[in-house]
Formats: C-alpha cells, sequence, structure tokens
C-alpha cells in the first residue's frame, strides 16, 4: 500500500466483515464480499478504481460481475481463487472437498496453531528446501488471522474454496492483470490463474516461476512493480 501511495495513488484497505471489523455471525459468503465492496465503493463514490484481490480476494471478480464495472478502470488478480477451487465433474483439476473439510477441522480444534503452521510452512514457501523462514512475516500473518472472527474464517473456506467465478469471469470486460506463482502450495497454479486469464475478455497472466501464494510480501518488489507498470499502461 505504502508504495502506490509514495506514487501517487489513492490507497484503500477493504476490510472484508469477520477480519478486524465488528464480528457477525453470518453473511461470510461471495454475495455478502462483493455487496459489501460495493457499498464501500458507493459510500466513497469511487471512481475509475483498480481493485486489486489477493486470494480470497477474488470476490473483486464477483464484485465486478454482480455490480457492473461503471466505477472501476482495472483489476489484479494476485494468487486468487477463481474460477473454482473445488473439485468437481466439470472442474476435475480441483482440490477434493475433502482438503477443505480437513481445513475447517483444523481451524475449529486450534485455530492458533493452524494460522501458525500455514504461515510458517506452505502459505509463504517456507516449507521448500533452501528457503529462509521469516519469524517476522509468520508472526504479523498469525497476528492478523487471530484478530479476525473464528466462525467468519470456518464460513470462508466453503465461501473461498466453492464458489464458482466462471460466470462472473466472463462477464469482465475492464483489463484483468492475473499474477501467479507456479509454487503456489495454497491456490494450484494449473487450475486458477491460466483459466481466469482466458475466462476474463481482456486478461494478461503473469507467472512466476518458484514464487509462494504470499508473493505479495516475499516477493513486494517483483509484484509491486509489475502491477504499477499494470496501472499506467
Amino acid at each position: 500500500m505504502l508504495f502506490f501511495l509514495q506514487h501517487g495513488y489513492r490507497v484503500i484497505a477493504h476490510e472484508r466483515r469477520g477480519t478486524d471489523a465488528p464480528q457477525t455471525s453470518d453473511g461470510h459468503d461471495m454475495d455478502h464480499y462483493a455487496d459489501d465492496l460495493a457499498a464501500l465503493t458507493a459510500h466513497l463514490d469511487l471512481q475509475d478504481a483498480v481493485h486489486v484481490g489477493h486470494s480470497t480476494g477474488g470476490e473483486v471478480m464477483h464484485y465486478l460481475a454482480r455490480h457492473g464495472e461503471s466505477r472501476a478502470a482495472k483489476a489484479v488478480l494476485i494468487s486468487a481463487v477463481p474460477p473454482l477451487m473445488v473439485q468437481t465433474d466439470a472442474n476435475p483439476g480441483g482440490l477434493p472437498k475433502k482438503v477443505f473439510d480437513e481445513l475447517q477441522a483444523l481451524l475449529a480444534a486450534n485455530r492458533s496453531e493452524f494460522y501458525r503452521a500455514l504461515a510458517s510452512g506452505p502459505f509463504y514457501g517456507f516449507n521448500r528446501p533452501g528457503v529462509g523462514p521469516s519469524e517476522a512475516i509468520t508472526e504479523n500473518w498469525w497476528r492478523q488471522g487471530m484478530l479476525g472472527g473464528a466462525k467468519a474464517h470456518y464460513d470462508g473456506i466453503v465461501a473461498f474454496s466453492q464458489t464458482d467465478f466462471t460466470e462472473d469471469l466472463k462477464k469482465i470486460t475492464a483489463p484483468v492483470l492475473v499474477m501467479h506463482g507456479d509454487d503456489d502450495q495454497i491456490v494450484p497454479y494449473a487450475d486458477s490463474g491460466p483459466l481466469s486469464a482466458k475466462l476474463v475478455q481482456n486478461g494478461t497472466l503473469k507467472t512466476y516461476q518458484g514464487f509462494p501464494h504470499g508473493m505479495p510480501t516475499t516477493e513486494a518488489k517483483t509484484i509491486n512493480a509489475d502491477q504499477l507498470a499494470f496501472l499506467q499502461s
């Protein structure tokens, strides 16, 4: 955020319900996520906005398809969940539903340990040979996670894994930059980034060799520069 602020952009951090805002027991689904974002953009009267969604932030595609592109200029997907994560007959390359059922079980059993293990391992690729882990990054990810609501996070696993964005993506006419690392252990590359870039009407795919899911943090210099080039194009 500071990088783009220093380059003259107004930068707004949208806080999804259930993260650190007043907690709600319901509405933890893509429809509500998109509607919340629409309410924010209307309240701030945003025009020509560039929506950047990392991971579950793929909700920006649902927002644009559901509420239209009149306030938006471009969009960026980074390691994002669209088109569909879970395996179905129509999406044979997806992950089996039991994978996400197990994530919910781990979260419910001990959320603190679950977040710690995720951040210190596959999220940032710290479990890869020769990759030095960052205690500061791990602890900050854990801190942010624990500020959120357990119910929101539990339900959110269903939201990000079972929402099919295929028809949403087909509707998007604005330029979309799709950025994805081919060593993403959270949202596997082959069934996400390349498919999203093909489904949108004006998509550009940038593939990053060896980059992890959390590449906006670990590879910030590269990711920021490529986003800036897209914004200025």
